[in-house]
């Protein structure tokens, strides 16, 4: 059984996702956007015709600032904005032929990144850190679809 106060694991996740964050910001300079920028295109082109509001719900921000960073990428030619056939008020996303570009150059930096990564780590090891991660997912996930935690709120 593992006890709650190991939590060695919580603060790997996060010197890991960072580390990942620095390197691939490091490999990325030369394509001038930034973290906030790229991300945002590789949502939208993931689900190419998606809202502000729903690209705001995939980066976990709020719309505002979302709505900036779309008016820079707008602004630089890498997203058209398109009205919704179904709602006049409502913008819909896509990308450009440019940004497709600069999204398939992203693949290839984070494809070298995620090699260097794992260099020494099995395939059986690297399944299973895919199978516990899915399992903490769907276990937090859980916790926001009303789920009750019996620990929640004790000293």
């Amino acid at each position: 059984m593992i006890t709650t106060t190991d939590n060695t694991f919580a603060y790997l996740l996060h010197d890991v996702t960072r580390l990942m964050r620095k390197h691939f910001d490091r490999r990325a300079t030369r394509l001038e956007l930034t973290r906030a920028q790229w991300r945002a295109l590789k949502v939208i082109r993931r689900h190419e015709g998606l809202s502000q509001t729903e690209l705001a719900d995939y980066l976990d921000m709020e719309p505002i600032p979302v709505g900036r960073v779309v008016d820079r990428l707008e602004k630089t030619g890498f997203v058209e904005r398109r009205a919704d056939p179904a709602d006049r008020r409502r913008w819909r996303l896509h990308l450009t032929s440019k940004a497709h570009a600069i999204v398939d150059e992203m693949e290839v930096i984070g494809a070298g990144l995620r090699e260097d990564a794992l260099r020494g780590v099995t395939r059986a090891d690297f399944d299973a850190l895919v199978r516990v991660l899915g399992q903490l997912k769907d276990n937090l996930n859980a916790l926001d679809d009303g789920a009750t935690d019996d620990h929640r709120d004790q000293p």
